[in-house]
């Protein structure tokens, strides 16, 4: 935050408890000359910091601090994606795959970012178009039916080309941060993410392409619903997007560089990451487990 605004925005978890993180970062500012501000919808939770609209929040910070879990992360991530600003995760959730230190972590996490003692991870984002109505989702979108019975099915056009139909119970279109969400739970591979790419991934097959397709940044996917398809209901990021019906289409592509998540220690996270999708199933053996500890951590089990 070294740059040409010194304000910090502020993005807040909707029920959970983060006065203490909120009171460090006021302290802290207050020293430092650095603003602080929330948005409008976020308030009342927040009593004493000036609150200012979504517009004016995006046009003035020069970083956001996300208090809350991966949830909150995303959604201050497509806050600010049409200006991309650095955008730092305080874990106030559970597992966290984005988010980077713990509210313990955060008076030494705000003096580095003030210094600009950071890196970037940038994130890609599928932007989609559904119904004339613009969406983005930094994990997954996906169509699924919205009753028990039928089926998705849909027609796989890519840069104007058809290449096959899908008919499932759903169909998840992944980047690479989502990739080991739905889309590995459903079967999809884990793309790394310094891969630009796409993983559309079969939710329970029934006929038609039954394996999950990779593509690139470059392409242009629509998915046309066919006529005998169930109800199909678009969900971005796991949250209601809006429904398609027979004959109307979903198109999205792959926008590089949506958002730049800020990483104070690349290392550390990329290690706690992998405990994080060893429990997912990715196999470590305990050995290798054990070298992910840290070194004080590890110095205690120690006979």
């Amino acid at each position: 935050m070294t740059g040409e605004s010194r304000t910090l925005g502020l993005v807040i978890h909707p029920t959970r408890t983060v006065e203490s993180s909120v009171r460090t970062v006021t302290e802290h500012a207050w020293t430092r000359g650095v603003e602080v501000i929330v948005r409008e919808a976020d308030a009342a939770r927040v009593p004493g910091i000036p609150a200012v609209s979504e517009a004016d929040f995006v046009a003035r910070v020069g970083a956001v601090l996300s208090l809350g879990g991966d949830g909150t992360m995303l959604g201050a991530m497509r806050l600010v994606m049409a200006r991309p600003v650095p955008v730092l995760g305080v874990n106030h959730g559970h597992l966290g795959f984005l988010v980077e230190i713990a509210p313990e972590q955060l008076p030494d996490a705000l003096d580095r970012l003030v210094r600009g003692e950071y890196t970037i991870e940038p994130h890609s984002c599928l932007v989609a178009s559904v119904g004339g109505a613009a969406l983005a989702g930094f994990n997954d979108v996906v169509l699924a039916r919205t009753g028990r019975a039928g089926a998705v099915s849909v027609d796989l056009v890519v840069n104007g080309r058809q290449y096959g139909y899908y008919k499932c119970d759903a169909l998840i279109l992944a980047t690479p941060t989502g990739s080991t969400a739905y889309n590995y739970a459903a079967g999809g591979p884990v793309l790394s993410p310094s891969a630009e790419a796409i993983a559309v991934t079969p939710v329970a097959p029934m006929a038609g392409i039954s394996r999950t397709i990779v593509l690139g940044p470059q392409d242009e996917i629509l998915l046309h619903v066919a006529s005998g398809s169930a109800p199909v209901g678009v969900e971005v990021d796991g949250t209601a997007a809006g429904s398609l019906g027979p004959d109307e289409v979903l198109t999205t592509s792959l926008r590089p560089e949506a958002a730049q998540v800020v990483r104070l220690a690349a290392g550390e996270h990329a290690s706690r990451s992998r405990v994080k999708l060893s429990l997912l199933d990715l196999p470590l053996r305990p050995d290798q487990l054990l070298e992910l500890i840290p070194e004080h951590l590890r110095r205690r089990l120690e006979p």
